[in-house]
């Protein structure tokens, strides 16, 4: 089925009634009718009745899609994205192992690398990700994962996934793909030879900017292990997100095609405007690694970023002048969102970190919405008179 059309009826299998939307299934706890059947479900992966810790019935209708969205054998909803990251790495490394991972990742990741993973005696040697070169170079004797995340947040590099995963194999390390900011309609890290691709639902998939979800596709083997992690450390989906999550779910491919077309009209546009310096943005020609992203995407996404022609303050000042986008942090919903991406990543990052993240402080990264894209282009072109 094409994708239009997996996003409405692949988990129509999994339906327990007649509804055409599913009922949201509140209950911590789930009986079973005697001893046997109870043993039999509590033995059982991902049971979706049973302790909604373990499944949800509404858990499996959502993992049923985006399984199906990615090309993988199986798929489990979390939390959030960091639930997700974080359950897959610590199901598939320990204390004496060795991760290559990328000099710029999603902040939570960045931590997560940086400051988490040493604590447990796990050694993490960041690269380029442009260079697949330089991710053979670091690679070691016990290197037992490479993480990447295309296109990356904020400035919008990608990583050669077939490249990469043909790297790992050779090497029998296991590989881990970062796609939410390219989606699955947009990209599928997996036909490209990456073991596991993590999201967050929050994001793209939710679409609405009212729920945080994760989810973890990969294959059945190496989801036992995950499995297991995931109910240790409990990152759990709540139903009624879940339910958020698959109503988000039905909508993404007529979202995306909306968004898609918006994000690349205004990344043109913001290219002719005298007060922009550059634009980074993987469907323009300019983009340095453009063939790349033709190579390896269908569309490319919501997300642009670019570097106004002032400083710090008179960044601020525009972010501050529009009316239409939202100054807010995330992407992939409704709504266009708009950060002065030095503001908000000094929080988290010192300046040595921004620096090697390339986050400058002119720059803004700008999450196109479904808004008429005349709308947007107008209310930006107000706003720019301030610089």
């Amino acid at each position: 089925m094409h994708t239009d059309t997996l996003v409405i009826h692949a988990d129509g299998h999994l339906a327990e009634d007649s509804s055409l939307s599913p009922p949201i299934y509140y209950s911590a706890t789930f009986s079973a009718q005697n001893a046997e059947e109870f043993a039999e479900i509590a033995g059982t992966e991902q049971p979706a009745r049973y302790y909604t810790r373990y499944g949800n019935p509404l858990h499996k209708r959502a993992a049923e899609i985006i399984a199906a969205l990615e090309g993988t054998e199986v798929a489990f909803v979390t939390g959030s994205g960091m639930g997700a990251i974080s359950t897959a790495i610590f199901s598939l490394i320990q204390a004496g192992d060795h991760i290559v991972a990328q000099t710029q990742h999603y902040m939570g990741t960045s931590k997560l690398f940086s400051d988490m993973l040493p604590r447990f005696g796990v050694d993490v040697t960041l690269v380029d990700q442009t260079d697949t070169s330089a991710f053979e170079a670091a690679i070691q004797p016990n290197t037992k994962l490479i993480m990447v995340e295309t296109p990356v947040n904020p400035t919008l590099q990608l990583t050669d996934l077939e490249a990469v995963s043909k790297l790992a194999k050779s090497r029998n390390i296991l590989t881990m793909a970062d796609n939410t900011f390219a989606s699955p309609i947009n990209q599928r890290p997996h036909d490209l030879g990456i073991d596991m691709v993590v999201h967050s639902a929050t994001k793209y998939m939710g679409g609405h900017h009212d729920i945080t979800a994760g989810v973890i596709c990969t294959s059945s083997e190496l989801m036992k292990a995950i499995w297991e992690t995931h109910i240790t450390l409990g990152s759990v989906l709540s139903p009624m997100d879940t339910w958020l999550l698959l109503r988000g779910l039905r909508t993404l491919t007529l979202r995306m095609e909306r968004i898609n077309h918006n994000a690349m009209a205004l990344a043109e546009f913001l290219e002719q405007q005298p007060q922009i310096e550059s634009v980074y943005y993987p469907g323009l020609p300019s983009h340095p690694q453009h063939a790349l992203a033709q190579k390896q995407m269908t569309g490319y996404g919501a997300v642009i970023a670019f570097l106004t022609k002032g400083d710090y303050q008179a960044t601020e000042r525009f972010v501050a002048a529009l009316k239409l986008p939202i100054n807010a942090v995330s992407l992939g919903g409704l709504d266009t969102l708009v950060v002065h991406t030095a503001a908000m990543w000094a929080g988290t990052l010192n300046e040595a970190q921004m620096k090697v993240a390339n986050i400058q402080p002119n720059m803004v990264r700008c999450s196109v919405g479904v808004e008429h894209i005349e709308d947007l282009k107008a209310d930006i072109l107000t706003a720019l008179k301030v610089l």
